[in-house]
């Protein structure tokens, strides 16, 4: 959780510390994921050079004012729309979009309860 205010790339290194991928089946998660995918806000040197000093492949495009280096894979990026897509549908609920829980505890707790509330 940030303040409205910040941007994400700010906590992202914090952010890929403490998430853990969950494995198909049994067995303990992967701490770190294979593939990072973001918009062109997360594109920045250091954030690309924590990626690859870690192994992790990265789907982000370039800024117009960058010199642009290596691939982009289209089709990988347009898997972000589900991922967009599942935002969009928890701020449908007004709670979230609007944040009424200032304490970050209770934001999480009904972000969980939407969640819920969309798979059932």
């Amino acid at each position: 959780m940030t303040a409205g205010e910040r941007h994400e790339t700010v906590v992202f290194e914090q952010l890929m510390a403490q998430g853990a991928v969950k494995r198909q089946g049994s067995g303990r998660p992967r701490l770190r994921p294979l593939r990072v995918s973001g918009d062109k806000g997360y594109s920045s040197r250091k954030i690309r050079r924590y990626l690859r000093r870690r192994g992790i492949r990265l789907t982000i495009p370039h800024k117009e004012n960058e010199r642009r280096r290596g691939r982009f894979d289209k089709s990988l990026y347009r898997e972000r729309n589900r991922v967009e897509r599942c935002f969009n549908r928890l701020k449908q609920f007004r709670r979230i979009a609007t944040r009424y829980e200032k304490k970050a505890d209770n934001y999480l707790a009904m972000l969980t309860l939407a969640s819920i509330f969309l798979w059932l």
